[in-house]
C-alpha cells in the first residue's frame, strides 16, 4: 500500500470521529508533509516517537475550527503506479480553499510557494 495515501486516510478518519492525536509509521517524507501541513496551519504540531527502526511513529496533534476539523478532505494525486508533475506556471490556486501540496526539487512546499518560486515539480496530494 503507498504509505502517504495510508497518512491521509488516518488524518481523514481521525477528524472524521474528533480526535486529537492520530499516529502513524515515521518516514522522512511523512514528517515533511507533517511540516508543511503546520506551516499552512491546518495541524497544531506533530512528533517523532520511540527510537528503533521498527518502533519510530509520527503523531500529529489536529487542529480543528468550532468542532470541525481543519483538514475535511484529502486526496492522493500522483500515484506510484502514475505520478503526476506540474510545471510552475500551470500551478492555480483554488479558489475554495483547497491546496496542493508539490514536491519540487527545494523540497515539499505548499502551491503558492512553489509558484512563487518558480518551481514545479511532483503534485503529491490535495488537501481542503
Amino acid at each position: 500500500m503507498d504509505p502517504i495515501s495510508d497518512m491521509l486516510t488516518r488524518i481523514r478518519n481521525a477528524g472524521a470521529v474528533n480526535k486529537e492525536t492520530v499516529s502513524m509509521p515515521f518516514s522522512k517524507m511523512k514528517q515533511e508533509l507533517a511540516n508543511v501541513l503546520k506551516k499552512a496551519n491546518l495541524i497544531l504540531d506533530f512528533e517523532k516517537k520511540g527510537r528503533n527502526i521498527s518502533g519510530k511513529k509520527l503523531e500529529l496533534r489536529l487542529k480543528y475550527v468550532e468542532s470541525y476539523p481543519a483538514i475535511s478532505g484529502a486526496r492522493r494525486i500522483s500515484k506510484p503506479g502514475q505520478r503526476i508533475y506540474i510545471k510552475h506556471n500551470e500551478i492555480f490556486p483554488k479558489k475554495d480553499g483547497t491546496i496542493k501540496i508539490i514536491s519540487t526539487s527545494k523540497g515539499i512546499m505548499v502551491d503558492v510557494e512553489a509558484r512563487r518560486s518558480k518551481l514545479g515539480g511532483e503534485v503529491v496530494c490535495e488537501i481542503n
